[in-house]
């Protein structure tokens, strides 16, 4: 493991893939495109509409999310036959993992012996546990080694390999294994608890880094194509959300294609496989790490020959949405209106009959999930400025009192000092995951990264508001009683910002994450429905600027005004079905902005 696979892909096997990829570009582009505009109207419709009042009270930090650099020897079992060799490993700062031979090639610039982007993994430091992972992985296997397929064996030649699982059995200390679902796991092991630990936490902040990169993004690239990866996968007939979205765009669609294509891959490389037990799912995964390899490189390619073009249809539909704004949104409404009568009747049915029993249990789940968490980050915080306030008192221009200004404002990027914020968004996985998967919800890890990468901002940004008052306040004149009272007085106005930025923020997360959970199983409840508005979307099109048919409402615009009237309408509405108005407020204000 770490090393090569020991059957690469032949020419016929590569061809193949590059013609699913090809076909997945050309499916999915469409959505791609339309998305863009619905992206461009969204912006500029928010840009001219009515501003509304400023919300966040904290000084939003300017530094981008990271993880510190981090490095050691560790041993790895690679090489063909595999076993334990001594290696000297690097966590760049995007979340990128080196390995070397040893420590001085790293540091004289020599190239490393493997690298990964850790998007996708995940982390173990059970070996009883991985070794179950991989006897459930050769289960798997087994059951879908008698799948045949009757018209195509372009993965069915023999592909060897000869590790042993003892190999695997031999007890490990310290371990650190990456599973991923499509690549090639990778086995190290450290040499004492202390460095399992902090490779422990080095590894799953790049994790998350890497997962949450498209979602952290403000552009209206970002949105629009996590917006066209939904549809497109709705179009395959997959309503629910799931973790596909973590990672890079080409990343993305990889794992997107893999997911499609990986009942057949089985059926035709399995019988090939030679060995038992876990050898035979090492191998099975070093395969699937080959053929990740070639879909990732054709994606990339795919996306890069894309880009010319997205940047020409940006800046043209910048220049043709914004002087018809508001004519496009009323054609955009009148739209909405004749698809809420179609949907009225089966929505509320779907509601009242499979939504409401379970709303409240997963509203106050997320509710309780991200109040631990924020509170946990606020104590840091609290702590943290008082830190401050007490070096000053001591030492207010030595050397201490510097080292600990610097460590307070690196303060959201110390994973071992923020998992006690990142451990109570990970507390309620289980039981959240339980309840979400009743309507076809299997993004948890993306929920969890989302509560991580909140507690991470907010702290970021009320470090970044604190150091800036205090460094307005602060001036030589002062001693160091006068000082640290000043200190104490912005501690007090940080805290008030910081509830209130909090307060937001829990809103948000409720909203949208509700959102993710219940809008998709609506839809999919909806879809005979749904074939009728279809061909309103049609009638509706005439007039939109070329590549805009995204902005005609989706059937989530009349599912959102359809909660707003029926809550109106009733004396005293449910608050199950208030709660959900509000999850679906974000999909319609978002989109119809």
């Amino acid at each position: 493991m770490g090393g090569r696979p020991s059957s690469p892909l032949d020419k016929q096997q590569r061809q193949h893939l590059r013609g699913q990829v090809d076909t997945l570009m050309r499916n999915f582009l469409p959505c791609y495109r339309g998305q863009l505009a619905a992206s461009i109207l969204r912006q500029i419709s928010r840009e001219v509409g009515p501003q509304e009042p400023a919300g966040s009270q904290l000084l939003r930090s300017k530094k981008l999310p990271r993880v510190r650099e981090h490095r050691g020897p560790l041993t790895q079992l690679r090489g063909h036959p595999p076993r334990w060799q001594p290696i000297f490993c690097v966590l760049r700062g995007d979340g990128r993992l080196e390995w070397f031979s040893h420590k001085e090639e790293y540091e004289n610039g020599g190239h490393p012996l493997g690298s990964t982007a850790l998007t996708g993994y995940t982390l173990l430091t059970s070996q009883r546990e991985y070794l179950r992972l991989l006897d459930a992985l050769c289960s798997d296997s087994l059951v879908n080694e008698h799948l045949e397929d009757a018209t195509s064996h372009l993965f069915s030649e023999d592909h060897t390999q000869e590790e042993p699982d003892s190999l695997l059995e031999v007890p490990v200390s310290f371990p650190l294994f990456l599973q991923h679902p499509f690549r090639r796991h990778l086995c190290f092991s450290a040499a004492t608890r202390e460095a399992q630990h902090a490779w422990r936490l080095a590894l799953q902040g790049g994790i998350r880094l890497r997962g949450t990169v498209l979602q952290r993004s403000q552009a209206p690239a970002a949105r629009a194509f996590l917006d066209a990866v939904r549809l497109y996968r709705q179009h395959q007939g997959h309503f629910g959300n799931d973790d596909v979205t973590l990672g890079s765009d080409a990343e993305v669609l990889t794992a997107v294609l893999m997911r499609e294509q990986l009942p057949a891959l089985r059926a035709q490389t399995l019988p090939g496989l030679r060995g038992s037990g876990r050898a035979r799912a090492w191998a099975w995964t070093e395969l699937l790490d080959a053929v990740h390899a070639a879909v990732l490189a054709g994606a990339s390619a795919g996306l890069c020959a894309f880009q010319p073009e997205k940047d020409e249809l940006l800046a043209s539909l910048e220049k043709t949405i914004r002087p018809d704004v508001d004519q496009l949104l009323r054609q955009r409404a009148r739209v909405a209106g004749r698809l809420r009568t179609d949907i009225r009747g089966p929505l509320e049915s779907c509601l009242h009959r499979e939504v409401d029993p379970q709303l409240p249990r997963v509203v106050q789940t997320l509710l309780r999930t991200m109040e631990a968490s924020l509170e946990a980050v606020r104590t840091l915080l609290a702590q943290g400025m008082d830190r401050l306030s007490r070096r000053l008192r001591q030492s207010p221009s030595g050397t201490q009192l510097r080292r600990e200004v610097y460590s307070f404002g690196e303060m959201p990027w110390d994973l071992a000092l923020m998992q006690t914020c990142y451990c109570e968004a990970e507390r309620s996985h289980r039981r959240l995951g339980q309840l979400a998967a009743l309507f076809g919800f299997l993004g948890m890890q993306s929920l969890v990264f989302g509560a991580q990468d909140l507690a991470q901002q907010l702290m970021a940004d009320a470090v970044a508001t604190f150091l800036q008052l205090a460094d307005q306040c602060l001036t030589m004149a002062l001693n160091c009683d006068q000082a640290a009272q000043r200190l104490e007085r912005v501690r007090g106005r940080v805290l008030k910002k910081f509830k209130s930025d909090s307060g937001l923020a829990q809103r948000k997360f409720i909203r949208g994450w509700g959102l993710c959970i219940f809008l998709p199983f609506v839809l999919s409840q909806l879809e005979p429905s749904c074939k009728k508005m279809r061909k309103l979307r049609l009638s509706g099109k005439e007039g939109l600027v070329p590549g805009s048919q995204a902005l005609v409402p989706r059937s989530s615009h009349s599912a959102h005004c359809l909660l707003e009237e029926h809550s109106r309408a009733e004396s005293s509405p449910t608050p199950t079905l208030f709660l959900l108005d509000k999850c679906l407020q974000v999909e319609f204000l978002g989109q119809n902005r």
